[in-house]
């Protein structure tokens, strides 16, 4: 199976299964789907990622069927496909062939549960007594015992994710934020995220071309650093013929949403970035009592639909982006009114690819309605920045920390909460190194942070000044005839010729 696109298979079935569905979807869906569109992609007769072709297309049913929204009684956009989990070994503290069975018996004096006897030589851990403190793995000299968690358990720092009886992976939805990690490093690809491709499909398809309502798409500012054998303004282009009406960056929103968290800082003295979702579900989940100090301002994806539904009310808004985080955001009663669907990254490549059409191969479409400082929410850090600068410009000290990851998260929030911490403004970002790295973008590394700050310094705008004035034109009652208004509409498709 070729992958040119992405760093691993598992995201490269997930776009098979998308763009397959998109296909089908064109010719008018049918059961058929389910028989058809595994066979399509593991023709068969030999197997090539599992121990028999007819559990690999087994498989590729429960993918079709999250690519079509997954189980619609459960609420997390995140799911296990239980019939995808069983290749893991059980967590826990295991003797390696390494131990020695050297005489100073190290491991057993320090473990506090008297777990570790010495058996013939060697150490041998009673599970029943064991705790998983570590202590062992740490004492014993030749690095012979190993703490061993599943990937997805290590990587969920939400700790959401726990193993049952039947050794399946577990997602506890009172724990989970929604961040996707999960997703991103099951090497199986036993966790998936919920796809809402086919509402995309069915708004587009019904705004007849939009004429009767027109269909927005806004794209989160990390976009710059997915589509690396085109132009972003070749893929811009590219969206216009799936038949959205007009491309917006998010990173418009940025621009209002880091006006009015300046204002906010200012007015309270103390807070904390409303931007990534799952940070805020984490504080909410977590720290409670820190709750309070959470930004009352939308993220960037809402301050933009909300801009674009003030301009066009009959409109509908898709949101285009790196994280699973959105799409559960986009449902919240903060969003709901202005967001009408998310897709990631990796579906809008499907997309492109079911429709054959190569970006690459096409001319550019300007893109300019944001300016640096929104251009760069992409990274973590860009946050702090267009903070600091608007709090010199506003005669007031901002004293920001950027939270890369939520274990960083926690150490930040955790000084806080015992008045220990020196900052005043907490960006938090639930993926290392902020939305570049994402759990839905087709690729992941430091090339990404580097095209994110290129991008930024490309912006026309330097301030956010003209995008707020831009806000305000948007706004009801500006003037009785709906001139402002008007001449707002007219500015944002302006930049993007």
């Amino acid at each position: 199976m070729e992958n040119r696109l992405f760093d691993t298979t598992v995201q490269q079935l997930k776009y098979e299964v998308i763009k397959e569905l998109i296909k089908a979807y064109d010719k008018g869906l049918t059961n058929d789907i389910y028989h058809d569109i595994p066979i399509a992609i593991m023709p068969g007769p030999k197997a090539s990622l599992r121990c028999c072709v007819y559990k690999e297309r087994a498989i590729l049913q429960e993918r079709l069927k999250m690519a079509m929204g997954g189980d619609k009684n459960n609420p997390n956009v995140v799911e296990v496909i239980d019939i995808a989990c069983d290749e893991c070994p059980v967590d826990g503290i295991f003797v390696t062939p390494a131990c020695r069975g050297c005489i100073s018996h190290r491991c057993a004096e320090v473990c506090p549960k008297n777990a570790i006897t010495i058996e013939d030589k060697h150490a041998v851990v009673d599970k029943s007594k064991c705790i998983e403190c570590g202590k062992c793995t740490q004492a014993c000299p030749y690095n012979a015992i190993i703490l061993q968690k599943r990937p997805c358990v290590l990587s969920c720092k939400a700790g959401a994710i726990s193993v049952n009886s039947d050794k399946k992976a577990v997602i506890n939805n009172d724990k989970c934020v929604g961040c996707g990690a999960c997703v991103y490093q099951c090497p199986f690809g036993a966790i998936a995220d919920k796809s809402y491709i086919l509402d995309v499909l069915d708004i587009l398809k019904n705004s007849e071309n939009n004429t009767k309502y027109k269909v927005y798409a806004i794209i989160a500012p990390s976009i710059v650093a997915q589509f690396n054998y085109a132009r972003i303004e070749q893929v811009i282009t590219g969206m216009s013929e799936l038949g959205f009406f007009q491309v917006i960056e998010t990173a418009l929103g940025a621009d209002m949403t880091l006006n009015l968290e300046a204002d906010e800082l200012k007015e309270h003295g103390t807070l904390t970035t409303s931007c990534c979702p799952s940070f805020v579900k984490y504080i909410q989940i977590n720290f409670p009592d820190l709750a309070k100090y959470i930004s009352s301002t939308p993220s960037p994806m809402v301050m933009t639909g909300k801009l674009i539904k003030k301009l066009e009310p009959t409109s509908k808004v898709i949101f285009v982006g790196p994280c699973s985080s959105k799409k559960f955001e986009f449902e919240l009663d903060i969003a709901k009114d202005y967001i009408d669907s998310v897709i990631s990254f990796e579906e809008l490549q499907a997309f492109l690819d079911a429709r054959n059409i190569d970006v690459s191969t096409l001319k550019d479409t300007a893109l300019d309605n944001a300016s640096y400082f929104g251009r760069i929410f992409a990274r973590s850090g860009g946050i702090t920045e267009g903070v600091t600068a608007l709090a010199k410009e506003r005669g007031f000290e901002a004293k920001p920390v950027a939270m890369s990851g939520l274990d960083e998260c926690k150490k930040q929030l955790l000084l806080f909460k015992a008045g220990r911490s020196p900052f005043n403004f907490f960006e938090g970002m639930a993926c290392d190194g902020g939305c570049v790295n994402g759990a839905l973008c087709l690729h992941h590394g430091p090339k990404s942070l580097t095209d994110v700050n290129r991008y930024g310094a490309e912006a026309k705008e330097k301030t956010v000044d003209n995008t707020v004035k831009l806000y305000d034109m948007a706004g009801a009652g500006k003037s009785e005839d709906g001139t402002a208004k008007d001449e707002a509409a007219a500015a944002l498709e302006k930049k993007n010729k």
